[in-house]
């Protein structure tokens, strides 16, 4: 079951990706994060009611709800790097160095969470991700180079923060249900993006959000609240080792959409590497 929530997570994250892009064209990327946060937040709330999880709420523990909390916050800063280096860089440059966190991922699984079944296979195929990464971060086919290198500088800075998000939430949402985890840790997301916002002073900029960009950013939002709830709902039950690279499957979605919405092309280059991610994680899925 964890599979197919994980397989579930992978495609609506790979359609965030590409409502994302379209929502950051004008609007200042930290507006749209904190927009976009805030319409997660409704949905995880409203989903937890609608399943009757918030009478879990008294089972609560403080140890739960600091380990939710860290992997909220964390994940507030990665995602206010990370929709800052897409709004600089091309989607064919960012997302594949976003799945460089899905390695780490797995090697602090091992690590920590002492998932070690088919450890070698897991070593190979986060090595084979590696270099499907690699080949992916090239150059635009077309030969349009990026003006400077922020936007890289962002992408990493995003991924180093996003390693010990499922880690943390794993510790979190032991003995609780998934969706009032989700819920919960949503709530420190859009807290850690609303002060980002407020420390920029750019609150007054949503007023100014343009509508068009606005539905694209209410879009990815909704999109972006069924990963989360779809991918808690596997971490509770299945192995973070293992659904971290399920869910950068992502990739292969938002890489259709933007080949034929954003009319991005790809070499045969990066399709190779495409092809390197999906083998080693299908084969870590089989052998789990």
């Amino acid at each position: 079951m964890w599979v197919i929530a994980a397989l579930v997570s992978a495609f609506f994250s790979g359609v965030t990706s590409v409502l994302a892009k379209l929502g950051v064209r004008t609007t200042d990327p930290d507006v749209a994060t904190t927009l976009r946060t805030f319409v997660i937040l409704i949905l995880t709330w409203a989903i937890a009611a609608a399943f009757g999880d918030l009478a879990a709420w008294n089972s609560l523990t403080p140890t739960a709800i600091f380990f939710l909390a860290a992997s909220g916050i964390c994940s507030g800063v990665s995602w206010a790097f990370f929709f800052k280096a897409l709004s600089l860089g091309p989607l064919n440059k960012v997302g594949p160095l976003d799945k460089v966190s899905s390695v780490l991922t797995v090697l602090f699984s091992i690590l920590i969470l002492h998932e070690v079944n088919h450890i070698a296979i897991k070593l190979v195929a986060s090595a084979v991700i590696l270099v499907g990464t690699y080949l992916m971060a090239e150059n635009d086919p077309d030969g349009e180079q990026v003006e400077g290198w922020a936007w890289l500088a962002y992408a990493l800075a995003g991924v180093a923060l996003a390693v010990p998000t499922s880690i943390l939430a794993k510790f979190g949402i032991e003995g609780i249900p998934s969706n009032l985890a989700t819920a919960i840790r949503t709530t420190f997301v859009f807290i850690t993006n609303a002060l980002f916002l407020a420390a920029r002073g750019k609150m007054g900029l949503i007023r100014g959000t343009d509508r068009r960009e606005l539905g694209f950013i209410v879009a990815s939002g909704l999109s972006n609240g069924l990963t989360w709830l779809t991918y808690y709902y596997a971490v509770s039950i299945g192995p973070v080792s293992v659904i971290e690279p399920i869910n950068k499957l992502s990739l292969v979605v938002s890489m259709a959409f933007a080949a034929t919405v954003l009319h991005e092309r790809f070499s045969k280059r990066s399709l190779v590497g495409l092809a390197l991610l999906v083998v080693s994680t299908v084969a870590m899925t089989v052998f789990a």
